[in-house]
């Protein structure tokens, strides 16, 4: 069964910069490469949302709110995806989960526990 395992968040300034990170784990590296992977997140009281993902081919796309500011990458020979997030701010505050994407642009597998991110002055 695959395991999401989300990494790297915590309490940073307003302006700061956090990278994150997930594993796949018990995942074969040909199952991992064909995904396009995505990075979401679910600030208080708010419903999970998209912010970044990156294409087999590493397309990347970004929501608005995000834009110029994060980054998404990724390492097939390590099965793991990255988000270096910059110039973070108070509505950046979330839970951020991993997940593939599914044709249908659904998150595929079941959650991990996710990494807290905090902006705070």
């Amino acid at each position: 069964q695959v395991q999401l395992v989300e990494s790297g968040g915590g309490v940073v300034q307003p302006g700061g910069s956090l990278r994150l990170s997930c594993a796949a784990s018990r995942m074969i590296t040909s199952v991992f490469n064909p995904h396009v992977w995505g990075w979401y997140r679910q600030a208080p009281g708010k419903g999970r949302e998209l912010v970044a993902s990156i294409s087999p081919d590493r397309m990347t796309n970004y929501a608005d709110s995000v834009k110029g500011r994060f980054t998404i990458s990724r390492d097939n020979s390590r099965k793991r995806t990255f988000l270096q997030m910059s110039n973070l701010n108070s509505e950046d505050t979330a839970i951020y989960f991993c997940n593939a994407l599914t044709a249908n642009k659904e998150p595929k597998y079941n959650w991990g526990q996710g990494t807290q991110v905090t902006i705070s002055p």
